[in-house]
């Protein structure tokens, strides 16, 4: 059975719109070392982002081997409310996280640990939806003041 094509006219407003909605961070990012700045360094081998939709926020889980070879995981949900949320994992800096949405493409972040603060973060990911900038300022789990530009690619 085939759908006459006024129907797939008369739907297309609402297909168009669910698409536009969805949050253009949504899905599975890995960072590109080499496009990446690290300050003082060393340079991580490897991070990958996945940001999974909930029906309470977004889930976020990152894994992360960094300059040292030492593993990190971190995984929270997070809605961009400014509220902090709780982390749990292994290795990373931070033990909550307060989102900020700031337009559809970018968002910035508060890191905290212990009630302190540690870092902020801005979020930007280009239009074409392909790659995401972090720029993170604040501390290391080791405590050093570092300033990294990570630059992601979408994987998924």
């Amino acid at each position: 059975m085939t759908i006459p094509t006024w129907r797939w006219l008369a739907l297309a407003p609402f297909l168009a719109t669910a698409l536009w909605s969805a949050d253009p961070i949504l899905g599975t990012w890995k960072l590109n070392v080499q496009r990446s700045r690290f300050l003082p360094g060393p340079a991580f081998k490897s991070e990958t982002r996945t940001y999974e939709e909930d029906k309470d926020g977004i889930k976020v889980t990152i894994r992360t081997v960094d300059g040292k070879g030492r593993e990190a995981v971190s995984v929270y949900l997070t809605t961009p409310d400014g509220q902090q949320h709780s982390v749990s994992g292994r290795g990373g800096p931070a033990d909550s996280v307060a989102l900020k949405r700031v337009n559809e493409f970018t968002a910035e972040s508060t890191l905290m640990h212990a009630g302190r603060e540690i870092a902020k973060t801005t979020r930007v990911i280009n239009p074409n939806g392909m790659t995401m900038t972090i720029t993170y300022k604040g501390l290391d789990p080791d405590g050093t003041p570092v300033t990294n530009t990570l630059v992601f690619e979408r994987v998924e």
